[in-house]
């Protein structure tokens, strides 16, 4: 009796679902469930049922179908701000939460079909992580990017993550990619051999060089990332300095309201001055609930003089009026010891600061406050603050690392402020503090967030988190900082040489794919 690996073509149906479950086991990966071990082994599970499709169409559906289940589990948050601080319709907020995740499903559809274009056995093998790569690259650039849910963010806290200092958050990627299609393929190669042994002969059976290759990529890039995890890319730069990040827990619900102003900067108030002695303080993203010109003078002095007294700086996050045809920048001001600069949110957020071009009609179903946003420049450089240079990020800035390499080398601290009480108590927040671990130890800078709601923390040029503050509490953490200079690799090459040996190994597995056509 003859028995073989099953490369035949199944019921495009069942392998979808088995892939939806698949894409859904993924979100467990990442924060806060942390099992950064088993995204290789879903990419595995979703790589075997591709090879069970015959036709690049049915490939897509089972891509998409990984995708929702990641998606749709993973960011699925976003609904929150649109039905519960949007006031969009809960059926409407539904749809478009749905349609956000379908959008973001498209991209590893696409890999998934760019796959079975190419020949079985090695290219096929080669194929898969590269084209993943390109795909999540891709999804960091296509109408303003996102970048949530990329697999490479799950191996934060893992050995993979000794490969973020060298060449970024794209080659864990590749890496945790590559490690999926390892697994695939030697367990195709040991049912192979099992079958062998107790049945006969077997078609398709791996070629040992792909076995070998395949258990070099299961091990070796594991390895060498614990080792690079050790490696001192930068070095300390001064003092030691003591910071206060501020987290209000102020409601979004009540953060615009009128009657709600003076509590608000009451609280602020008491936390600065919780705050005092500290060399830098810093705000939470939009702390203020009026505009900067519209801030009582004699308020911002009494912030102003606390840092003063400690010889240090606060940082304060507030809306500014823009110039025409814009309304307002999200930014934030430096006060205290050092003279007064700013830094002016670069890259904004669709449907949240801004209304793209044909999607008007949304705000017939949004009541999201301040739209109308003007980016801030590209060329800005870290805020000069005392003995450190501060490059500072706004909000989901910090999930492009493009954005965060534009002021270094030349900054010292990494300071990220955000207002996630749009997502309530859900997922994002502690996806987002694992995206700014990754962005810590790409760039070999510690990293401090002050948040409204949470997660309020210093994250160390390791990529670990040093100090938390209680999410959904009033905090005012106080943690002791030693700024860094130098640059670690990916400083200066980014993600361009991941990107290009994934675009090179797809191109060669497609031409490899048309040349046995030919």
């Amino acid at each position: 009796m003859t028995a073989s690996v099953p490369d035949r073509v199944r019921p495009a149906s069942g392998a979808a679902l088995a892939s939806l479950a698949a894409g859904a086991a993924s979100t467990l990966a990442f924060a806060p469930f942390g099992a950064w071990w088993l995204a290789p082994f879903t990419l595995a599970a979703l790589l075997a049922l591709l090879s069970r499709v015959a036709s690049p169409l049915r490939a897509a559906l089972v891509g998409f179908a990984f995708g929702l289940g990641s998606f749709g589990t993973g960011v699925s948050w976003v609904y929150v701000s649109l039905h519960v601080h949007g006031s969009m319709p809960a059926p409407m907020a539904a749809i478009a939460t749905a349609g956000f995740c379908a959008y973001l499903a498209l991209y590893p559809a696409a890999a998934a079909a760019f796959v079975a274009l190419t020949p079985r056995g090695l290219w096929r093998f080669a194929s898969f992580p590269a084209a993943w790569t390109v795909a999540e690259w891709l999804r960091g650039w296509v109408l303003t990017g996102f970048t949530w849910q990329s697999i490479g963010y799950s191996q934060a806290g893992g050995p993979l993550a000794g490969w973020a200092p060298v060449a970024g958050l794209y080659a864990m990627t590749l890496a945790t990619a590559a490690s999926g299609a390892a697994l695939w393929w030697l367990g195709r190669a040991l049912l192979a051999r099992l079958a062998q042994r107790g049945m006969g002969a077997v078609n398709a059976r791996p070629s040992p060089i792909g076995t070998t290759v395949a258990a070099a990529l299961l091990v070796l890039p594991w390895i060498a990332g614990a080792v690079l995890l050790r490696v001192e890319w930068t070095r300390p730069a001064g003092e030691p300095v003591e910071v206060a990040l501020l987290q209000g827990n102020v409601p979004q619900e009540l953060k615009w309201r009128e009657d709600r102003v003076a509590p608000t900067l009451e609280t602020y108030l008491r936390l600065v001055e919780a705050g005092r002695g500290a060399k830098l303080i810093v705000m939470p993203e939009t702390a203020m609930p009026l505009f900067a010109d519209r801030l009582p003078a004699d308020y911002v002095e009494q912030l102003a003089a606390v840092a003063r007294e400690g010889g240090g700086d606060l940082l304060l996050g507030a809306v500014e009026r823009a110039e025409a045809p814009h309304a307002y920048r999200n930014a934030v001001f430096s006060l205290g010891q050092s003279p007064t600069q700013a830094y002016r949110k670069e890259h904004l957020v669709p449907f949240g600061e801004f209304i793209p071009p044909l999607f008007g009609w949304v705000l017939d179903w949004l009541s999201i406050p301040l739209q109308d946003f003007a980016p801030g420049s590209r060329e800005q450089r870290p805020l000069a603050l005392g003995s450190q240079r501060v490059a500072v990020n706004i909000c989901y800035e910090d999930s492009f690392s493009r954005v965060i390499l534009r002021q270094l080398p030349e900054a010292t601290l990494l300071v990220n402020v955000s207002n996630t009480a749009w997502f309530g108590r859900s997922l994002a927040q502690p996806q987002h503090l694992q995206i700014a671990q990754l962005r810590a130890l790409e760039t070999g800078r510690p990293m401090l967030r002050a948040t409204n709601t949470g997660m309020t923390a210093m994250i160390d040029p390791r990529g670990r988190v040093l100090a938390l503050a209680d999410p959904f509490t009033e905090a005012a953490l106080r943690v002791r900082v030693q700024g860094h200079e130098g640059a670690t690799p990916f400083v200066h090459i980014g993600n361009a040489p991941a990107v290009a040996l994934a675009a090179l190994l797809a191109l060669v597995a497609l031409g490899m794919g048309r040349r046995r056509r030919a």
